[in-house]
């Protein structure tokens, strides 16, 4: 009976009166969103399609050399999908499979009785066996490609990218002297950096890294100074300049020139690497800002300062790598009483400026990317020659990377935009053991891809790309295997305006528009007036040039009457104009000699009779007598 009144009390209110409960929508709808066009080539949590579609114009210039993955609800009549490279395989099945599609089976091949799912259909023939073994060695990569977001703010090409060991917070930094700070945990699905900071005026952000605590972080920009922060954005200090006119760089206190790149040790929290144009690498303490630990100056195979261009320490920060404006690779390993002196040096490891190098955590493997378009692996211990040399790489940015998987199974690095190439922005994988291309991602059509992370406790790809008028950071996961990061801020919504908010219009104070501040009027015409007046300008007077008027004599041939009198009586006397100025010096010379008034009276007493030195010819003649 109470119910019924309820509800008939219900009928006369709005259906939105009273206290609602929230739902959330379905975590599939929210990532459904941010799914990529090629979802189907990257994951296999989509089984409907297992290669992207490039029909289409929007996706054509996406390349993918995976093998395809054949649609398990498919019929048996048809043909699976392969790339243009494979064979058409066809599978004869007199039966519609029905369920889901088989698990794939256990590493060593052969399936074991703690498999989970139900068994594949006694009608499988060996085909469809290839297939699924091809499906399984794709799968075995685990590459998050589904879905993917994109951080924005920039406003030219995003140059550096660091993540913090935990995976909160991403610094992106850019040629148009910001960095952006983003985190995770406070931003919602509208992707918006919660502070932008400049480190250096003018300069471009060149490398950001975080300490091992992840309390502070280092910034490296086209200055001779590197910044360090706190994990807010806050300014902790900035490292000494060298000073330039001191040609050993070891007695300097800090850079000379541009720094090019910086990394934190891994293991230390009080000590960084820089390199820089000046032709050194540094290490610091950032508890003194006032100088540096130790100078390394690379070695040179001529005299000079070339540039150091890029270096990195090795996971247990007890060697370090520099990569050498002259293509060569350094190894320094940090031990009792060393120096300057490389124990590894390759020369001439690349043909153009190096712009990335990074250790294994092993320390059996070096990464290098260059400027020629090639990612190079090396053995070290055997750096005579590259193990492999991956071409065809464009690389236009000396900021582009080289990075590992988790697992460092996988090698990833971007590659830039040709000039007149219909290829776009590239995220290329490479298998570490097998030495061979994984897959190629299409990031961007029109933008370079810079840098690449992948981080491993969110199992999330990091992708910088832009121009010369837009840059951003491409985040690729997969909602199945992927955590935290871009899943949790892509399902936090904006918060909705309420009825009850209330924000005044502001007000615009324009205290210059009052007659008191109001600037004085212009008068460049009143100093154009003034100009023309030549009482007021004080303008000189010109010289006559016709007949004389206003008391002032002519100068005309013809002349006056009064001109000609003065003339013909010899009163006006010009013959000086006509005579040659050296004989009307020389017509005084005879008196002077006769008759002298000034200097010569005064020494005729004392000076005695001056002696000329006699000519060639009178000489001559004496000696003949």
């Amino acid at each position: 009976m109470e119910d019924d009144e309820l509800e008939a009390m219900r009928a006369h209110f709005p259906l939105s009166f009273g206290k609602t409960s929230i739902v959330s929508p379905p975590s599939e709808s929210i990532h459904s969103a941010t799914r990529r066009a090629d979802a189907g080539a990257s994951s296999d949590s989509k089984p409907s399609s297992g290669f992207p579609s490039l029909s289409s114009s929007s996706n054509s210039w996406i390349q993918s050399v995976r093998r395809p993955k054949r649609n398990p609800n498919s019929t048996g009549g048809a043909k699976s999908s392969l790339s243009p490279s494979e064979d058409d395989v066809s599978v004869e099945d007199d039966g519609v499979m029905v369920g889901p599609p088989p698990p794939p089976p256990t590493r060593d091949g052969n399936d074991s009785d703690d498999m989970i799912g139900p068994p594949p259909p006694p009608d499988v023939d060996s085909d469809e066996d290839d297939v699924d073994d091809d499906d399984d060695e794709e799968n075995r990569y685990k590459i998050p490609l589904s879905n993917e977001i994109q951080l924005k703010g920039h406003t030219k090409i995003v140059s550096c990218l660091a993540v913090d060991n935990a995976g909160a917070r991403v610094l992106s930094g850019s040629f148009d002297y910001t960095v952006r700070m983003y985190d995770f945990q406070g931003m919602n699905s509208r992707l918006q950096s919660f502070r932008q900071i400049e480190p250096s005026e003018g300069h471009q952000v060149r490398s950001l890294s975080w300490s091992p605590t992840s309390g502070q972080f280092l910034c490296v920009t086209g200055s001779a100074q590197a910044k360090i922060y706190d994990r807010d954005g806050l300014t902790l200090g900035e490292f000494m300049k060298g000073d330039m006119y001191i040609r050993d760089l070891k007695n300097t206190k800090g850079h000379i020139c541009g720094l090019t790149y910086g990394e934190w040790h891994p293991k230390n929290k009080e000590t960084i690497l820089t390199s820089s144009e000046d032709g050194s690498l540094r290490i610091w303490d950032v508890n003194n800002f006032l100088s540096q630990t130790q100078v390394i100056k690379p070695k040179l195979a001529r005299p000079g300062r070339i540039p150091v261009t890029t270096c990195a320490w090795d996971r247990e920060g007890k060697r370090i790598a520099g990569g050498i404006g002259d293509g060569s690779i350094q190894i320094w390993s940090l031990k009792p009483g060393w120096g300057s002196r490389p124990d590894i040096y390759v020369g001439k490891a690349h043909t153009d400026d190096i712009t990335s190098v990074k250790f294994s955590s092993d320390g059996r493997i070096l990464l290098s990317r260059s400027f020629d378009g090639s990612l190079k692996v090396w053995d070290l211990r055997q750096m005579k020659e590259a193990l492999k040399a991956f071409d065809g790489l464009p690389n236009f940015y000396p900021q582009t990377n080289v990075a590992f998987s988790p697992d460092e199974q996988i090698i990833l690095t971007g590659t830039s935009v040709e000039k007149d190439s219909t290829t776009g922005g590239l995220l290329c994988f490479y298998d570490r053991t097998k030495l061979e291309i994984v897959q190629k991602v299409g990031i961007s059509p029109t933008s370079s891809v810079v840098q690449c992370a992948w981080h491993p406790r969110l199992n999330q790809i990091f992708a910088t790309s832009g121009d010369k008028s837009q840059g951003g950071t491409h985040i690729l996961y997969d909602p199945t295997r992927s955590e935290r990061g871009a899943c949790v801020c892509v399902a936090r919504a904006p918060r909705k305006k309420s009825v009850d908010d209330y924000q005044p219009e502001p007000v615009i104070h324009n205290p210059h528009a009052l007659p008191l501040f109001r600037d004085a009027p212009s008068r460049k015409r009143q100093r154009e007036k003034t100009l023309k007046d030549p009482l007021k300008a004080h303008k000189p007077e010109l010289p006559m040039t016709g007949p004389g008027h206003g008391g002032r004599v002519g100068t005309t041939g013809s002349g006056l009457l009064t001109q000609y009198l003065l003339k013909q009586g010899g009163m006006i006397k010009e013959t000086w104009m006509d005579e040659d100025p050296r004989e009307a010096i020389l017509k005084y010379a005879e008196v002077a000699v006769n008759d002298p008034k000034f200097i010569a009276p005064a020494y005729s007493q004392t000076q005695p009779e001056t002696i000329f030195a006699k000519s060639d010819d009178e000489e001559e003649g004496d000696a003949k007598k």
